[in-house]
């Protein structure tokens, strides 16, 4: 689900939201996007889908509006969710390096 922002530079803030289901996951990311105006940047399953993190990024202000959306939303609450503004190079070296194995495995 990586939406090929590996070239551009880091963002100023990133949001992340772990939530059950790919489906909620798959309903929170695109309610996010359409509300505050972040791009995704990745996800990852973990045991078979059944828990999904969300890593979506933008400006500090955009990045926390959707992530309160997400924590909002009425299909299904996140298990977990955070904002880091002005992340850590090693935060951005690893977001982006779940993006390339997420883009290699062809966005699943």
């Amino acid at each position: 689900m990586a939406t090929g922002n590996l070239g551009k530079p880091p963002a100023t803030a990133y949001g992340f939201v772990e939530i059950t289901g790919v489906t909620a996951a798959v309903t929170v990311l695109d309610l996010m996007c359409k509300t505050a105006g972040v791009t995704p940047v990745t996800w990852e399953k973990k045991w078979g889908g059944r828990l999904v993190t969300i890593v979506v990024q933008g400006d500090v202000s955009s990045v926390q509006e959707a992530v309160n959306i997400a924590n909002a939303n009425e299909f299904r609450k996140p298990v977990a969710s955070g904002v880091l503004t002005n992340p850590h190079s090693e935060i951005v070296r690893l977001v982006m390096q779940s993006a390339k194995k997420s883009i290699a495995k062809g966005g699943s």
